[in-house]
């Protein structure tokens, strides 16, 4: 079979269900920042994708896990313990507030099983009536049917209705909204605690500690999502962190396995009952090898200091960024937190220049909220990395807004 660029996407185009919309480019390899495409182009790779490549592309560490437990250990099903499980169960309890750990293969798996749990804890507890899940406008949750709900976005629904019912929206950092949709049938509240596909929104200070505050005093359950958030991305190991608040559970994916698929969900311990024997399951959740890769990813992030990187090198990307916002008309807003950034586009066709990024600048990011270019890359990112990926912004912007 042919290798060059064109005759994969030729082959893609046929063979692949058109469900995505890449650009003609075919990546076969990466070290760290950067990847390169069949032919040898080298690209730096700030799409990180998509808040996944935690520990970059080809860490040596996470390649060498997994082959050693390819070797060792594949699968058990979950009939049975196995010992990377149990292992990395401990690990993510000893890093967060939570108590007990339900492994998945993704995000949209791990908000599924908040929704269950908290409608069947709430059943089993004697109020089978609290069935209501509140999430906010702009959010996103995943693409499978009940995480398809719980997401704010209207444009995802289109064709795949009658949806999940029981799930009421409301506009993200209103407290007032939060307060007249939490009642006596709400089972819980799910929030992001930082929009990412929305648009990399960060929450008005207090707003989370108000939503606490009301799910406690209404008796409903708080619940974040942190798949795109968490294991150092915002620059704590959640993102939920910034604001001091703590949820009754989260669900977490993406940057937990460095680009192995695993999620997982983390509740406190009085949560503990609301998924018993037969209630729940998955397959391929906590098989070992997704658990090998994923303790690996918490190994490197703890020996080579990502959480702190990921703070100091967002401070330097937000700085940047913020100074972009100054220099070109076109970049209305910088956004995020940590490596979570980007900004928002006015005045310019935000889709086209992210593929003149890709192809003039040699630059991999991705869009946000329809109107923001998202910058993801790796915790393990350097300041030499920061200031070309800036360079390569500002050359971009400068062609559209000449300063």
């Amino acid at each position: 079979m042919a290798r060059t660029n064109d005759a994969l996407v030729a082959l893609a185009r046929r063979v692949l269900l058109p469900n995505y919309r890449p650009p003609p480019l075919v990546l076969t390899e990466g070290e760290g920042c950067r990847v390169r495409d069949v032919e040898g182009r080298e690209l730096l790779d700030f799409s990180g994708g998509i808040a996944v490549l935690s520990v970059g592309h080809a860490h040596p560490r996470l390649a060498d896990a997994i082959a050693a437990q390819a070797r060792r250990l594949v699968h058990t099903s979950n009939l049975f313990y196995n010992d990377r499980a149990i292992e990395l169960a401990a690990a993510l309890v000893a890093r967060t507030p939570f108590d007990r750990v339900y492994f998945a293969n993704s995000g949209a798996e791990a908000n599924e099983a908040l929704l269950k749990l908290a409608r069947r804890w709430h059943h089993d507890h004697g109020r089978p009536e609290r069935v209501e899940i509140v999430s906010a406008e702009a959010s996103f949750h995943g693409r499978t049917m009940g995480a398809l709900a719980l997401t704010g976005q209207p444009k995802y629904h289109v064709g795949m209705g009658p949806m999940v019912g029981g799930v009421r929206h409301v506009p993200y950092g209103e407290p007032d909204a939060m307060r007249a949709a939490i009642g006596p049938t709400t089972a819980a509240v799910l929030l992001e605690p930082m929009q990412g596909e929305g648009g990399l929104v960060t929450p008005p200070p207090g707003y989370l500690a108000a939503v606490r505050a009301l799910c406690d005093e209404r008796g409903a359950l708080l619940f974040f999502d942190e798949v795109q958030t968490g294991i150092g991305r915002t620059g704590t190991f959640l993102g939920a962190e910034h604001d001091g608040v703590v949820p009754d559970g989260c669900s977490l994916a993406k940057g937990m396995g460095g680009g192995f698929p695993i999620g997982a969900m983390l509740v406190r311990e009085a949560l503990a009952d609301g998924l018993p024997p037969g209630s729940h399951a998955s397959t391929f959740g906590g098989n070992p090898l997704a658990c090998a890769a994923a303790l690996a990813v918490l190994s490197i992030v703890d020996d080579e200091g990502l959480v702190e990187n990921a703070r100091a090198m967002g401070e330097r990307l937000g700085a940047g960024l913020e100074a972009l916002a100054r220099e070109h008309a076109c970049v209305a807003e910088a956004r995020g937190r940590g490596l979570l950034r980007g900004v928002r586009i006015e005045g310019a066709d935000p889709l086209a220049l992210l593929g003149r990024l890709r192809d003039a600048h040699g630059m991999l990011a991705s869009l946000a909220g329809g109107d923001v270019i998202r910058l993801a890359p790796p915790l393990t990112v350097s300041a030499a990395d920061v200031d070309e990926g800036l360079a390569r912004l500002r050359a971009l912007f400068a062609e559209e807004v000449p300063t």
